[in-house]
């Protein structure tokens, strides 16, 4: 989610401040479908379903367990792309989370045709319970929130509190888990299903029309404040690149992760990124830093052409990583990986000829 980028679990409330401050500093430029479903008939099979009032909602967690007496209708988004998904199944939330970018209501391109008329309370820097009381929810989603137990034991006092499974990292629950546990949560569970189903399928169309990705390699890197990496492991930029049928090279797995989403890379040695396919994340549409580095002119993904630019709104797709903003980069970004795979020098790849980055 952002996934975020995902990570392990942070030890204490200061590592996790610096998580954080890495997430908003790095999450554009070091982690069709999109307008589905505008509004639903309630009487339609997917609208909410009756609830019996013997039935109870449970999610195990991280911090214990949750328990809906009822789907919630009024909900705070806490996690940095929890809205995503909320407004994925025309869920406006009452509160969204501030993550990173000047979006109206914290909501980027891709989610702005859900959002309607509505205008949630933007809730930015730390967590102000105060603000959160105030919106009187019925749910409170704090999925890749990265909030402390007694953060949690406060919101708790305000309304139920969901937290991402015991087993993942604070930033690491995947878009389409996500995606199913708030629609149990607000009694669209069909929907979430069916918007989930969309959405593989638009990867998995690509992935058939181009099988030879399969044994290619690709990496999502950047170049931030003089620092150069790749995203790796479970991050979302990284997974991107997996649900396209590419994989890892073995360099770029070999590299010791930091923060659990992304790795450093030597100055002196950029070749972990001698791939088939290099994606160039930066958090502006001009490249000067990355046109500057003098090895990557020695890289054969530069010297043929191989590699695509992601800029602003293109690397805060990658980086929430969510139900809505996946599609909106793939059908942005997959003409220029097929022209950068096509084996023609002179096939000018467009986003990489405009940042300055074509051989």
């Amino acid at each position: 989610m952002r996934k975020v980028g995902s990570g392990e679990g942070l030890a204490n409330s200061c590592s996790d401040m610096k998580r954080r401050q890495l997430l908003v500093r790095m999450a554009a430029g070091l982690s069709g479908a999109v307008a589905l479903g505008a509004g639903l008939d309630p009487f339609s099979s997917f609208g909410r379903k009756a609830f019996a009032a013997e039935d109870e909602l449970r999610f195990q967690h991280v911090y214990g367990e949750t328990v809906l007496s009822k789907p919630a209708e009024r909900v705070v988004s806490l996690g940095y792309n929890v809205h995503d998904a909320l407004l994925a199944l025309d869920v406006v939330p009452v509160g969204i989370r501030q993550w990173f970018g000047n979006q109206p209501y914290g909501v980027w391109p891709w989610a702005q045709s859900h959002l309607g008329d509505a205008k949630p309370q933007l809730i930015s820097g730390e967590v102000s319970m105060e603000v959160v009381a105030s919106l009187q929810p019925d749910l409170i989603v704090a999925v890749g929130a990265g909030i402390s137990k007694d953060e949690y034991d406060v919101l708790s006092q305000i309304a139920p509190v969901l937290m991402q499974p015991k087993d993942e990292p604070a930033y690491g629950t995947g878009w389409d888990e996500l995606t199913l546990m708030v629609g149990k949560a607000v009694g669209k569970t069909e929907l979430a299903e069916k918007r989930i189903a969309e959405v593989k399928a638009k990867f998995q169309a690509v992935r058939d029309a181009h099988p030879d990705w399969s044994s290619m390699t690709a990496v999502c890197a950047y170049n931030f404040g003089g620092e150069t990496g790749a995203f790796i492991g479970s991050d979302t930029r990284a997974t991107f690149l997996l649900e396209l049928g590419f994989k890892p090279p073995q360099k770029i797995q070999s590299l010791s992760e930091t923060q659990g989403f992304y790795a450093r890379l030597s100055p002196e040695d950029l070749s972990p990124l001698d791939v088939d396919l290099l994606i160039w994340v930066s958090t502006s549409d001009k490249a000067p830093d990355i046109q500057a580095l003098p090895l990557r002119k020695t890289l054969r993904a530069h010297t043929e052409g191989r590699e695509v630019f992601a800029g602003e709104i293109m690397a805060a797709a990658l980086s929430f990583g969510s139900i809505l903003s996946l599609p909106y980069a793939l059908d942005a970004l997959k003409d220029d990986i097929v022209l950068a795979l096509d084996g023609d020098l002179k096939t000018p790849v467009a986003s990489s000829t405009t940042a300055g980055l074509a051989p």
